[in-house]
């Protein structure tokens, strides 16, 4: 569970919780030198590569959006289990094997340095997939999935506070697109009125969960962009032992601290580790295939997955209301990432002159 001007993903530069972290800033991308042309060319010349399928990196994006999709159904569906303790057990998915992996590389893993950005990464993750999943269980599924999904739009809006990066016009009007979009998702009573009677008490906290931990999920790329020379296994590893000691304090404070029952409850648990994990594994080997602004773009997929299994499993048809705002939403993020792929082409690039006005 959400933007989303970067360059291609390095292995050592990864950090995934539910595909967010993968995300990048505004920033622009860099010449690429002629010694990384020549090392290009050289993989592409080898025989694996060259026989390799077409877009197989974009095929991974949408498999893994597929992924965090059920992840979203799961926590959705159990609705006698806390979704904070559902996100205790999310957590103890990433932390097994990432452990393993910081072990054989031998990092340290509490930098000097780094550990108050570490552990503030952390408190910011937990946080924000709480609140989705407390979004999720509360509001229906594809209205929590959109809302969560808009992250990329306003994390120019935080790149520009605190990193001083630039954010002209054209994140301007999609951040105003995207903030109606999700205005006409959550529909709140005081613009209109007696169409938000269909929203429960329930839902608006649920809204409410979905639309603040959007934006604190958008400052984890700010940390992340901090982060960014320490290998992800540290960061994740931080991550993890972070969120699962704040996730159980939370979980108990509200009660709702207990063991799921024997059955199908502990298999759809595991599940979400294993959705978890899988898509994360897919998305990171997407962003070192693919450029990030196609993948960006393969990547709406999840608002379709979401509105697919509120259809399938719970029997759920949007309004028109929620449709628009989908629309508005997803338009926001493709445009978003269809801008990254355009930045990475070359100055004489057609397509990138064709397309000029998205660089503004």
């Amino acid at each position: 569970m959400v933007g989303f001007t970067h360059h291609r993903a390095h292995p050592n530069s990864v950090g995934v919780d539910t595909g967010i972290e993968l995300e990048p800033l505004v920033e622009e991308h860099p010449p690429v030198s002629p010694h990384r042309r020549r090392h290009v060319q050289n993989v592409a010349d080898k025989p694996s590569e060259r026989w390799a399928l077409p877009h197989i990196g974009l095929f991974m994006a949408v498999l893994s959006s597929l992924f965090f999709s059920l992840c979203s159904l799961i926590v959705k569906v159990l609705a006698d289990v806390s979704p904070m303790e559902l996100a205790v057990f999310r957590f103890v998915g990433i932390l097994l094997p990432t452990l393993p992996l910081l072990i054989r590389r031998g990092d340290p893993p509490f930098p000097k340095g780094r550990r108050l950005m570490l552990m503030l990464r952390g408190l910011v993750g937990a946080t924000s997939l709480m609140l989705q999943f407390y979004a999720f269980r509360h509001m229906p599924l594809a209205d929590a999935s959109v809302i969560v999904f808009s992250v990329p739009v306003f994390v120019a809006v935080f790149a520009k506070v605190f990193l001083g990066e630039p954010c002209g016009l054209f994140h301007g009007v999609v951040i105003l697109l995207t903030v109606a979009g999700v205005v006409l998702i959550a529909r709140p009573p005081f613009i209109f009125g007696s169409l938000s009677d269909a929203y429960t008490t329930e839902n608006w906290w649920g809204a409410a969960a979905a639309i603040f931990g959007t934006v604190v999920a958008a400052n984890v790329y700010v940390i992340l962009r901090v982060l960014k020379g320490l290998h992800f296994s540290v960061i994740m590893t931080n991550f993890a032992v972070v969120a699962l000691f704040l996730t159980p304090i939370v979980s108990w404070m509200s009660g709702d601290m207990c063991v799921p029952r024997c059955g199908n409850e502990r298999y759809l648990i595991l599940a979400i580790g294993a959705f978890s994990f899988g898509g994360q594994i897919l998305l990171t080997k997407a962003l070192q295939l693919e450029q990030a602004g196609p993948v960006s773009i393969a990547r709406t997929a999840d608002v379709v997955f979401a509105f697919i299994w509120q259809a399938i499993f719970f029997n759920e048809l949007p309004d028109m209301l929620s449709l628009v705002g989908a629309l508005l939403v997803t338009s926001c993020v493709f445009l978003t990432g269809l801008r990254k792929w355009v930045v990475s082409l070359p100055e004489t690039s057609s397509t990138r002159q064709r397309l000029r006005c998205l660089i503004c």
